[in-house]
């Protein structure tokens, strides 16, 4: 991992995920000497810098990239009805509704009322 190969925000974000890490006390990729960490006050972002640097860090960068399209996109041809097709369609359908609701039977308000009075009251004894 070169620090060539990756942007400004690339860099931060991994210092930033293995510095995170070695705070919490996650092993040392590399071997430092007691007097270099002193050196950097035992900052696990100058030490995630370091292991950055000696090209150790197993972090990897997935980058979206837009995808090529070679393919020449088709027009589908859609079929002209004519309206008088159109007019027979509309008729056929509206011929099929009402038809349904002939077999459901359509209840009026009469019809309710009517079934309301036929029924026996119950007596309380």
């Amino acid at each position: 991992m070169n620090k060539e190969n990756f942007s400004k925000y690339e860099i931060s974000r991994i210092l930033g995920a293995r510095a995170l890490q070695i705070a919490m006390n996650a092993p040392l990729l590399i071997k430092i000497s007691k007097e270099d960490l002193e050196k950097v006050k035992y900052d696990a972002l100058k030490i995630a810098e370091i292991e950055l640097d000696s090209n150790i860090l197993p972090i990897s960068v997935k980058r979206p990239l837009p995808k090529k399209r070679e393919e020449k996109l088709k027009r589908i041809k859609e079929a002209k009805i004519s309206d008088e097709k159109v007019e027979e369609k509309e008729i056929s359908e509206e011929e099929e509704i009402a038809k349904e609701g002939e077999i459901m039977e359509l209840a009026s308000p009469e019809d309710e009322q009517e079934e309301y009075s036929e029924e026996p009251e119950e007596e309380e004894s």
